[in-house]
């Protein structure tokens, strides 16, 4: 099963079980395992940068799936840096 297609399976299990998918957890990275803590009540575990790092925790027995998180903001990225060359005019190089 792809990842996409997991992704929606636990959401579309959250939306049929009527649980509250209230985003209230643990961490910015861009995956989370959302673990069902029972009737109505969800945690958000996201600290994983991929989709393979979650798995485990979601297999690992805790009633749950991983999903994209809702609040990632991926970092800035840094302005390239443009190496220049200086020409020293005036002097020859021949002789």
């Amino acid at each position: 099963m792809n990842r996409i297609t997991m992704v929606a399976a636990g959401a579309a299990a959250l939306l049929l079980a009527g649980i509250s998918s209230s985003y209230a957890g643990y961490g910015d990275a861009q995956w989370c395992a959302v673990v069902n803590l029972g009737p109505g009540e969800v945690y958000w575990d996201c600290q994983y940068q991929t989709f393979e790092a979650c798995q485990p925790t979601v297999i690992a027995g805790n009633r749950g799936f991983c999903n994209l998180n809702p609040t990632y903001r991926p970092a800035a990225a840094a302005p390239a840096h443009h190496l220049t060359r200086h020409r020293v005019h005036g002097h020859s190089q021949r002789q």
